[in-house]
């Protein structure tokens, strides 16, 4: 980690590095980096990049053989066709395998193409004569145009090589920005964070950036700079530093005797969307290796995990912007129906933007149809809206009922503002009872942990619209923790199937 960037295979070159290149002085204050953490700038696993690149290159090796059988045409009978469909899928399906043994699937390999070159050809090479082999001895080598398989090999080594360059310049992108290696804070200073630092430093095949240490503690016991990274601040200035700068993992060096403290800390930090992880590596008592996980080969306790991990996330985003792409084609009708109601109800714009909490307490600007006199609209939602409530117009009180004021947050959901399902967006002065919702529920924000929806737990089982009692607030905020605990595709489809019944109780919708 605080060795030269080319000296190890993939880390991150961002500002905080680039800082933290110097080696501060004791006297000197450590400048927050100014790199905000919102919902589009998160981790890229590694992981998750290799095994999309298996996907790509199988699915562009079939695809290449079928266009190639489909222009030349070599045999038309059924059986013919058979032969070469499972010969094309056969192969697809062995490249990642063959590509896997050469050392192709690795983010060195990806970062540099031209240098792997040779292995990709000797992959490819090997998968189609490996497939000739089998021909040879099965005897059924006539079955096959060998202008097909001529063509097939050259348009695939073309079309590999043309992936492994694109795919190069992402990851080349992706690394100078610091998104494949995971952004660390160590929560605790001193000697400890010292050994730990230490103890990163030496392992190899670490996918972690320490950004700075937060400790409560004065200098005495808590240095301003430890083995080179400078304390940031206090841990209450932590939640603070996560919403600014992109944290992904949050280390806690504290030991487990000091169970008070931890307790303190962590009740502070499990509202954050990030990892957090006790160290493990100077405890006397020893668990079994499955009951760690590890950074290299560090050993450390999992005390929470981010909701949603990286193959997760990425199934949602495309859940949400499939399914919002589909539904704003088929409610596009209603959708211009609701617009013209409001635009002759009532002067004004027909659309309505209101700032209010997004992922990680960002603030991101939500759509809704206009409900309200022009002159009498509540940007900060400072005053709830009540039955007959004079500000709403007719038009207005008719698609706040029916929810159809929230239509336009499809668009939300395509910009990668909003989910289709997660806790509602509360906008940023709403009260129960008086008080903002961050001071009536204790650990309120934990439900920022992932993107808010459209829709969503609490929405279905009745508890939408006026908050107007703690009491309200409070269950609202135990079904969408729930949500976030218990997330899965079929949860979001069964809240999505149950939405516009829940619709009908109009009992709390004003």
């Amino acid at each position: 980690m605080r060795k030269h960037p080319e000296s190890l295979p993939y880390l991150a070159k961002s500002d905080v590095l680039e800082a933290l290149s110097q080696e501060p002085t004791e006297s000197a204050a450590p400048r927050w980096p100014e790199q905000p953490a919102t919902s589009t700038d998160q981790w890229i696993s590694p992981g998750v990049v290799l095994g999309l690149a298996r996907l790509t290159e199988a699915i562009l090796i079939a695809a290449t053989g079928f266009i190639t059988w489909a222009i030349l045409q070599p045999e038309t009978a059924a059986p013919m066709v058979n032969y070469y469909w499972a010969a094309i899928l056969l192969s697809a399906g062995t490249v990642p395998l063959v590509f896997q043994a050469v050392g192709l699937y690795s983010i060195h390999a990806l970062l540099r193409p031209g240098e792997h070159a040779g292995r990709l050809l000797l992959g490819w090479t090997s998968v189609l004569a490996l497939f000739t082999a089998i021909l040879f001895f099965a005897k059924i080598g006539d079955s096959y145009s060998r202008l097909w398989l001529g063509i097939w090999y050259a348009s695939g080594l073309v079309t590999l090589l043309g992936l492994r360059v694109v795919l190069g310049q992402a990851v080349r992108k992706w690394n100078r920005h610091g998104r494949l290696n995971r952004r660390a804070v160590i929560v605790g200073g001193g000697e400890r964070a010292a050994e730990l630092i230490a103890r990163l430093e030496a392992s190899p095949n670490n996918d972690v950036s320490i950004v700075g240490i937060f400790d409560d503690r004065s200098d005495e016991r808590s240095p301003a700079v430890v083995r080179g990274y400078p304390k940031l601040g206090t841990i209450s200035k932590l939640l603070d530093f996560a919403r600014r700068t992109r944290v992904d993992l949050l280390i806690v060096s504290l030991p487990l005797s000091a169970e008070n403290r931890l307790l303190q800390i962590l009740k502070q930090l499990w509202i954050l969307p990030v990892d957090i992880r006790l160290s493990a590596h100077t405890e006397k008592l020893r668990f079994r290796p499955r009951a760690y996980s590890y950074i290299g080969d560090v050993p450390f306790f999992d005390v929470f995990d981010k909701p949603l991990g990286a193959w997760d996330t990425l199934i949602k985003t495309l859940e949400d912007r499939i399914l919002a792409a589909l539904a704003i084609l088929a409610l596009s009708p209603v959708m211009a129906l609701v617009a013209l109601a409001v635009k002759l109800d009532s002067r004004g714009p027909v659309l309505f933007k209101q700032r209010r909490y997004g992922f990680n307490n960002e603030l991101i600007e939500v759509y809704k149809f206009r409900s309200m006199y022009v002159d009498k609209t509540d940007h900060n939602a400072e005053k709830l809206v009540t039955r007959s409530d004079p500000r709403v117009t007719r038009v207005g009180r008719f698609i706040r009922k029916t929810s159809l004021d929230e239509l336009p947050q499809l668009f939300n959901v395509l910009k990668g503002d909003l989910s289709l399902v997660g806790p509602r967006p509360h906008p940023t002065m709403a009260k129960a009872a008086d008080k903002l919702y961050g001071e009536v529920v204790d650990g309120y924000f934990a439900r920022h942990k992932v993107k808010p929806g459209i829709t969503g737990w609490a929405q279905i089982n009745g508890w939408r619209g006026e908050t107007d009692t703690p009491e309200k607030i409070q269950r609202r905020v135990e079904h969408d923790l729930y949500y976030i605990e218990n997330w899965s595709v079929m949860f979001d489809l069964y809240i999505l199937a149950m939405t516009p019944i829940s619709l009908l109780n109009t009992r709390n919708a004003y």
